[in-house]
């Protein structure tokens, strides 16, 4: 049931057909883990928290730095120095009281990343290196519990969901990261952030598209990004979408999978 406080708060939710009371109880069920408290999970987690979801994890091991304020909205002058998962969670206490925050400030591995994430309903992908997004793509799979993945370069962004644990409507298995990257690129030949720059804003709309699309999973609202890869330019100021299908080849859920746990991504 909601407060009084709680009905005022969402009724914007309450009155939309696509959620009204029922998907709102399930936003307020719901335990969702964002890997990442930077530019993409800072406008992530202040629209889940302002949406009423429930419970939030967040998994960083990194401190404020007052480079990180131009695009990491979740924190601010004041908290340079601090861990990112504390900062981000007084945000939350202040902006919604009824949002439990679970800050774990840890780096994500092959020890701890089953654990952490079997105790959630949905994961949240806004890391920045490739090491976490396929630990957190296998991990999930076989957690069996979905992923939202986002990523940002200078200008541009990528958004979609997995659910490879799951069979599409064609029988086949639902792609997951794998699918679409096999690989991970050679290191040193994708420069990182502090090197390349980034705009801030492009943080913010990935981070806010990234929200939409976990609240779209947790609700059952709208057509899923399963099997779709949506594509940001902001210089061309432009959104595409490509498909994407099931690699039978595939080393994790393919015809002949190799992986039968986190074995191979140890070093």
């Amino acid at each position: 049931m909601f407060t009084d406080e709680e009905i005022e708060r969402y009724k914007r939710h309450l009155v939309l057909k696509e959620i009204g009371g029922d998907g709102q109880q399930r936003l307020k069920r719901a335990r969702v883990l964002i890997v990442g408290a930077g530019g993409l999970g800072s406008p992530l987690l202040v629209y889940l928290a302002a949406a009423g979801v429930g419970t939030i994890g967040l998994v960083d091991d990194d401190t404020v730095s007052l480079d990180n304020l131009q695009r990491q909205i979740a924190h601010d002058t004041g908290a340079v120095g601090e861990p990112k998962t504390i900062s981000a969670a007084r945000l939350v206490h202040r902006l919604n009281p009824h949002v439990n925050v679970e800050p774990h400030q840890t780096r994500l591995d092959i020890d701890n990343a089953l654990e952490l994430i079997e105790s959630y309903d949905l994961v949240a992908d806004a890391s920045d290196n490739f090491t976490t997004r396929y630990l957190l793509n296998d991990a999930c799979y076989f957690a069996k519990v979905p992923l939202v993945f986002a990523a940002l370069g200078p200008f541009d962004g990528q958004l979609t969901t997995f659910r490879a644990f799951e069979t599409g409507s064609d029988g086949d298995p639902n792609p997951n990261y794998r699918c679409l990257f096999p690989e991970p690129p050679p290191a040193g030949t994708v420069a990182p952030c502090s090197e390349t720059g980034i705009l801030g804003a492009v943080a913010g709309v990935m981070g806010t598209l990234q929200a939409v699309e976990v609240l779209k999973e947790l609700t059952g609202t709208g057509e899923s990004l399963v099997g779709r890869l949506l594509l940001y330019d902001a210089l061309a100021t432009r959104f595409s979408t490509m498909q994407y299908a099931w690699d039978p080849e595939n080393p994790l859920n393919g015809k002949a999978p190799k992986y039968t746990d986190l074995s191979h991504l140890r070093s």
